[in-house]
């Protein structure tokens, strides 16, 4: 239910919920809250007990039960905002319209609580100051996004037209975005289509999944470059683009990406005669081994179809290499024009 700021919500204990701490309840029960702002909200005394032990400690891993009942003040989200900061940014292609740029691991997106600045829309703002104006105050120019420990391409629009026409375009699944990722385990087929409903998971507010009653549809095509005993070699194109989608998609069949520590991909493996090798190499993934390698799109003002495409990243190159060998190398899109 929707909640307007200043409104006070009386929040209720449904059986199902039970057990649940007090911040994952109010996640659950307003729209818009987030772990973060329930402990501003508890930490400020926005919310207060209405029936329950009265020698209940509120606070954000309160373990909620049936008896009890709250009362939350909403307040208003912070308004974020973003400043030019000089952050190396690593342009693979730029004119008057558009930038296409290589986004390495560990960088964040845009501006969000938690990361106010040194962001890639920081590092954008400080090379073209005229974006500020262009959507959003904290993602000014920004078609799409990728997570914060994935590598890659994003394309930024530089104009209004330019960001309504790749905006109109990524609605329509028009963008072609493929990565490449180390799943874990031997996948069955060479080719998979993966379908689902996507949604946050009911029990993890930093998680996604792909069987949610009433998500969003998401669609990843998979094709396999390569096996070893541990490991597959993976291309995703997206035909959606959801959060953590190919993250999300390859967890729930089994197949985390390798070092992702959210859904699964950091484990450790028994080192037998055969596994020894792969088992040495997955010991060295810093991040989750998924790299946005290659991005096509219609250039917003001559309708020119561009095809981007990178390597592997330093950070995972000797490790696709240790693994897989020559099948190693990326496959590129068809008829590609420029080459990062």
């Amino acid at each position: 239910m929707t909640h307007s700021a200043g409104q006070s919500v009386e929040v209720g204990v449904a059986p199902h919920q039970g057990g649940m701490r007090l911040d994952a309840l109010l996640c659950a029960a307003i729209e818009g809250m987030s772990r973060a702002r329930a402990a501003d909200h508890l930490a400020a005394g926005h919310v207060r007990l209405l029936a329950g032990p009265a020698n209940a400690r509120i606070k954000p891993s309160l373990l909620v039960h049936q008896s009890m009942r709250f009362a939350v003040q909403v307040q208003p989200k912070p308004q974020l905002s973003a400043a030019p900061e000089a952050i190396e940014l690593r342009i693979v292609f730029e004119d008057a319209h558009v930038l296409v740029v290589d986004k390495p691991a560990g960088l964040v997106v845009h501006p969000a609580l938690g990361h106010e600045s040194g962001t890639l829309v920081n590092a954008l703002l400080h090379h073209e100051p005229d974006m500020a104006d262009l959507g959003d105050t904290y993602r000014p120019g920004l078609v799409h996004r990728i997570d914060q420990f994935t590598s890659g391409l994003l394309v930024v629009a530089k104009t209004e037209t330019a960001l309504r026409r790749l905006g109109a375009d990524f609605a329509a699944h028009r963008l072609e975005r493929r990565y490449v990722a180390i799943a874990l385990g031997s996948l069955r087929q060479d080719t998979w289509s993966l379908r689902g409903l996507h949604g946050r998971h009911p029990g993890d507010r930093k998680k996604f999944t792909c069987r949610a009653a009433q998500g969003k549809p998401a669609v990843t095509h998979l094709t396999v470059l390569a096996r070893t005993p541990l490991t597959t070699l993976v291309v995703a194109t997206l035909e959606t683009g959801r959060t953590h989608q190919i993250r999300v998609h390859l967890a729930e069949a089994g197949h985390p990406i390798a070092g992702d520590d959210l859904y699964g991909g950091k484990r450790p493996f028994a080192r037998t005669a055969r596994t020894r090798a792969d088992a040495d190499w997955l010991a060295q993934v810093p991040r989750q081994a998924l790299h946005a390698y290659a991005l096509g799109f219609r250039h917003p003002h001559t309708g020119e179809d561009l095809r981007f495409e990178l390597g592997w990243p330093d950070d995972l190159q000797a490790i696709a290499l240790g693994l897989y060998g020559a099948n190693a190398r990326l496959p590129g899109l068809a008829e590609p024009v420029f080459r990062g």
